[in-house]
C-alpha cells in the first residue's frame, strides 16, 4: 500500500486511478496523517456488504430475532 501526499496526488492522479484499478490500494496523506484511502470499487463493496451483514446481526440480536434469514433480508432491501 502506497502512501502519498495530497499535492503529489494531485499531478499523479491518471497514475494513481491506474493502480487502483489494478488492485492496489492508495492512502492519500496530509502532512504526513493518513486523511483518505483509494480502494477498487469492487473491494469497497465487499466492505460495505460485510459491514452491512455484521449490522444486521447485531440489530437481530439486540431484538432476539431468531430464525432470519439475513440473505433473503438484505434481497428485500434492494428493492
Amino acid at each position: 500500500m502506497e502512501r502519498i501526499g495530497i499535492y503529489d496526488a494531485r499531478s499523479k492522479l491518471s497514475e494513481l486511478i491506474e493502480r487502483v484499478q489494478s488492485g492496489e490500494e492508495v492512502v492519500l496523506t496530509r502532512h504526513g496523517e493518513p486523511v483518505a484511502r483509494l480502494v477498487p470499487e469492487k473491494r469497497q463493496r465487499k466492505r460495505s456488504r460485510a459491514a452491512a451483514v455484521a449490522r444486521i446481526r447485531a440489530l437481530a440480536r439486540k431484538l432476539d430475532i431468531r430464525d432470519v434469514d439475513i440473505r433473503k433480508l438484505i434481497e428485500e432491501g434492494r428493492r
